[in-house]
């Protein structure tokens, strides 16, 4: 039989969601359930985790929304597909969505057949996603054009001065750049597979593979040459900001998950003409011989600057930055590595190799640690402690603190005066 697929249910409505959860016969449909969870905070713990193929999530939930829920997802786990459940109404808001790796929609009130039903299509979607890819695709023959255009500007160096209009049209021909006015940033991205004894296994199929998830969020061409495929990425800055780091977790995740090998990847900086190519690929290769050879995952030439290499010390600096902005409601692991000048897929390898958990995990400690000290130190109201520790919604505050303490803010603060007025609590 084949593999299950594994799938973690996200629902505030407790009797949906229990009977989901255990009145769908899940293994006849190709999955394992591997988790449930109430709303959305918790769902994007179980996610980071378990790292589940699919999260089937109620659109509209306590503290974090399905839609907000889908970005964080993609953000740390983009290779799980995201099932909504939504009401009529919300139908046109999960559209905005689709970008976040949306595998279905599906409209409340649903039977369990209908439920079934629909879990037959996303495991046949699902199947098709992950053969395409584990196959070899016979390439376009536009990919080959680019590819051939695209091998000797990144491979030889001969920057030409005068070649740059005319590499410009090549580019125009082959279909690489779109008109006259097109004049994107391009970055090289280099990678390659491994063995369980850390060789090369690179397949001449995978730059395909690599191309199918690539074109999800940015425009380029992958090829294959001694031993590793090479991508050349287009677009604007702002969206190697927003989709660069996605697509090199997302290609690392995928790999582990339907070959078996860990893939590694290198990363240049940002460059802006073709004739800068050559330049950008050595930084990919530099990065990759830099980065750690027995992880699999992503590194950034950006991130081998002295200043911000040190793993420790990397860590350390991230976990005081954390204790100065805890408060800020819109910290992120993304807005984190920012002011740390390194990629996002670095500082979160660094903060579990270093600090032993997620970053996620921390912050709330942080919190919700804050939370207590102000609790048993001040005589501030309970939403004024929420938004001291990085909360504008109280509920969800008291939802964490009780989670996270065994306790609600108010049951703690009368046991606290109690204990102050020496009665026994």
């Amino acid at each position: 039989m084949a593999a299950l697929y594994t799938v973690i249910v996200s629902d505030d409505e407790d009797e949906l969601r229990e009977a989901v959860c255990t009145m769908i016969p899940w293994e006849d449909y190709g999955f394992c359930l591997v988790g449930n969870a109430s709303n959305g905070l918790d769902a994007l713990q179980l996610v980071e985790k378990h790292e589940p193929d699919l999260l089937l999530t109620d659109i509209r939930m306590p503290f974090i929304s399905g839609i907000e829920l889908a970005r964080q997802v993609r953000e740390i786990r983009p290779a799980t597909n995201i099932a909504f459940l939504s009401g009529y109404d919300d139908f046109e808001y999960a559209k905005q969505a689709i970008q976040y790796n949306i595998i279905s929609y599906m409209l409340k009130p649903l039977t369990l057949e209908g439920l079934g039903a629909e879990l037959r299509n996303i495991r046949q979607k699902i199947d098709a996603q992950f053969a395409l890819f584990r196959q070899a695709v016979p390439r376009a023959d536009e990919q080959d054009l680019r590819a051939a255009f695209l091998m000797p500007l990144v491979l030889d160096d001969y920057p030409d001065p005068d070649g740059a209009a005319q590499a410009e049209a090549l580019a125009r021909q082959c279909g690489l750049l779109r008109d006259a006015d097109d004049h994107p940033y391009y970055t090289v991205m280099v990678s390659i597979l491994l063995n369980e004894d850390g060789s090369n296994c690179t397949d001449p199929s995978f730059p395909s593979s690599v191309h199918t998830l690539s074109e999800k969020y940015l425009r380029g061409s992958s090829f294959f040459a001694s031993g590793k495929v090479i991508s050349v990425l287009l677009g604007n800055p702002s969206d190697f900001e927003e989709y660069l780091h996605i697509l090199a977790d997302e290609i690392p995740q995928m790999a582990s998950r339907v070959l078996g090998k860990r893939c590694r990847i290198g990363v240049s900086r940002p460059a802006n003409s073709l004739s800068a190519l050559n330049d950008a690929y050595r930084e990919a290769m530099e990065a990759l011989r830099q980065g750690d050879k027995t992880e699999a995952g992503a590194q950034f030439i950006s991130d081998l600057a002295p200043a911000v290499k040190g793993g420790n010390l990397l860590c350390k600096r991230a976990l005081d930055t954390l204790d100065q902005y805890y408060m800020d409601a819109d910290l992120s692991l993304v807005s984190l590595s920012g002011m740390l000048d390194v990629s996002p897929n670095h500082l979160s390898a660094c903060i579990k190799k270093y600090a032993g958990e997620t970053f996620i995990n921390i912050l709330i400690r942080k919190r919700m640690e804050a939370a207590r000290d102000l609790l048993s130190t001040s005589s501030l109201k309970i939403q004024e402690i929420a938004q001291r520790c990085g909360y504008t919604d109280q509920h969800y505050f008291s939802y964490c603190f009780k989670k996270y303490c065994g306790e609600s803010p108010n049951a703690m603060r009368r046991r606290l005066d109690l204990e102050k007025a020496g009665e026994p609590s």
